[in-house]
This record gives C-alpha cells, structure tokens and sequence, in this order.
C-alpha cells in the first residue's frame, strides 16, 4: 500500500498508528459510516473531517472540523470556538483544492494548506481514534494527543 500524505506526516513525526484498510464501494456517500461498519468500529471513535469557511466576501477563509462520524457539526458551536461570527462548510471544491485530498477521503493529516483545527472533545475519551488516512477506504488509528499535536488542534464542544 502507498503512502499517502496523512501517513507521511505521521512517519516523519514518528507517531504510533496503525492504517486500516477497508472495501469501499464507489456508490456509497457515507464514507465514514461505511468505514465505522466495514471494521467494525463504534461510530464515535470514528471522525470525519470537515472544511468549514468564516468567509464574508469572496476569498474563503477556512478551517477543518474533525467530529464523530456518529454526530454532526454544530456550525454555532465551531465559529464560536473558531472565534469568528458563522461558518458554513466550504464548497466540495475548494475543500478538496486546500487539502489535496479527494471528497471523502479527506484527512486532517498531510493537507497541502494547514488550517486552523478544531477537534470535538469528545476524542478525549479514547485511547485512540480513526480518521481518514488520505484517500476512501482507508483510515488510520492514533491517539487524540498526537492528532492534535501535530494538526496544532484544539478541543471544543463541536458535535451537535
């Protein structure tokens, strides 16, 4: 299996984790309940990687949410930890261009551009959590702390 840049950025780091591979299939657009049931894993341990824009004009400005694949982002909830007024998630488009990442198969791990990152608490409550490894059907398993470390994350309440 090649590397991709969430795995990279892990090896370089030097952090523990462990890659999970799993069957994707192409017409599933749930991916991170797809990954929670194909390795039989509780959906709370399981996040997703959101882009979010604060914009008010043309040039976005973005941020990534990780949250459960079991929950939704509170969009109140990550402006105010983001410090800023509204966020709505950003376009398909432009999210898939600031992280280099396909829609999906977005890790908080490795993007090209690095945002500021907000991770719902509740991680905390795990030894380890899985997040995208950087394409679909593919995700990796490492501690709250390190993922925080090394996307210089904070926590918050961010889950509705």
């Amino acid at each position: 299996m090649s590397a991709t840049p969430a795995t990279a950025a892990l090896d370089a780091a030097g952090v523990a984790y462990t890659v999970h591979p799993y069957a994707h299939d192409p017409g599933n657009r749930h991916f991170g309940e797809e990954a929670a049931a194909a390795l039989g894993v509780d959906p709370l341990r399981i996040f997703k990687t959101l882009v979010v824009d604060s914009s008010t004009g043309p040039r976005p400005e973005l941020a990534v949410a990780v949250v459960p694949v079991a929950a939704h982002l509170d969009l109140k909830a990550m402006a105010a930890a983001l410090g800023v007024k509204k966020v709505q998630l950003a376009d398909p488009g432009v999210a898939a261009r600031s992280s280099g990442y396909i829609v999906g198969g977005i890790s908080p791990l490795g993007q090209k551009t690095a945002l500021p990152t907000i991770i719902e608490e509740t991680a905390q409550l795990f030894d380890t959590v899985f997040v995208s490894a950087g394409r679909r059907g593919l995700q990796v398993e490492l501690s709250p702390a390190e993922l925080a470390r090394l996307t210089r994350a904070s926590f918050a309440d961010i889950a509705g």
